[in-house]
């Protein structure tokens, strides 16, 4: 059986694809390199970084969303998972989880799902995680701004 999700002040990032070892390493690399200012000439300055706990467990190798939602611990509303797609894809476009608190009228609901609401997914590249996790994080922005800016094919690249 697999256990719940651990609690952290960061946003979980979950491994969930265990196939490819250098791949799972340059996608850590990739999202735990802080992103460039472009804007700021400033050399002292680190650049964006997102936020992360790095859930690298095989327990939870090839869970689904909904079995992930089931872990995650109950205040979390943003997860990001590493699965197959994130590993094989040049772009390594992880899949976000925005969880959404039960509307007024889903209080009375049963069921997991409905515990927490509904879920809303995306891809975002790894090199723009910074983006999407600080914002969402510090409520900057929101969900739908990020769903309005990925491309056609779903991926959030940056705006």
């Amino acid at each position: 059986m697999t256990t719940k999700l651990p609690q952290s002040e960061d946003t979980l990032l979950i491994r969930t694809d265990f196939s490819d070892e250098a791949a799972w390493q340059a996608l850590r690399v990739a999202v735990t390199t802080p992103a460039e200012d472009e804007a700021d000439d400033d050399d002292d300055e680190d650049g964006f970084l997102a936020m992360l706990h790095i859930v690298d467990e095989p327990a939870y190798e090839g869970l689904t969303t909904q079995e992930i939602v089931a872990l995650a611990p109950e205040d979390d509303d943003l997860l990001i998972v590493a699965d197959q797609r994130a590993m094989t894809d040049p772009e390594m476009p992880l899949l976000a989880i925005h969880l959404r608190a039960p509307d007024d009228e889903d209080e009375d609901a049963e069921g997991e799902d409905e515990r927490r609401g509904t879920t809303d997914e995306l891809r975002v590249v790894a090199r723009e995680l910074w983006s999407l996790e600080n914002n969402i994080a510090m409520a900057n922005m929101d969900w739908e701004e990020f769903v309005e800016a990925a491309e056609d094919d779903g991926v959030f690249r940056g705006f």
